[in-house]
């Protein structure tokens, strides 16, 4: 029987609350695991699966990939104040 680290099995739940967010939301970094929100852009920066990463945005709403998240995000018609995500009408609940 094939063990797996728990901190595999952390990213494996990261990566699966990731590919969950439908087009037109967001979740933020600590939506997708509060106890570890840095531990989510890690999994995010080193995972090379296609997975929808420009819908985790900073708890304030900001992209913390600049332009191209943004630019992605206003193609799936998110909501945005200025330049950050209007978290009251964009971020899933739940």
């Amino acid at each position: 029987m094939e063990r797996t680290s728990p901190q595999a099995g952390r990213a494996a739940r990261i990566l699966e609350r990731v590919r969950a967010i439908p087009e037109g939301f967001v979740r933020t970094y600590g939506d997708i695991d509060p106890a570890a929100p840095r531990l989510v852009g890690h999994v995010l920066a080193i995972c090379d699966d296609d997975l929808p990463w420009h819908r985790v945005v900073r708890a304030d709403g900001t992209a913390a990939m600049g332009a191209r998240q943004l630019a992605r995000l206003r193609r799936e018609g998110v909501p945005f104040r200025g330049q950050r995500v209007d978290l009251s009408q964009a971020r899933l609940p739940g």
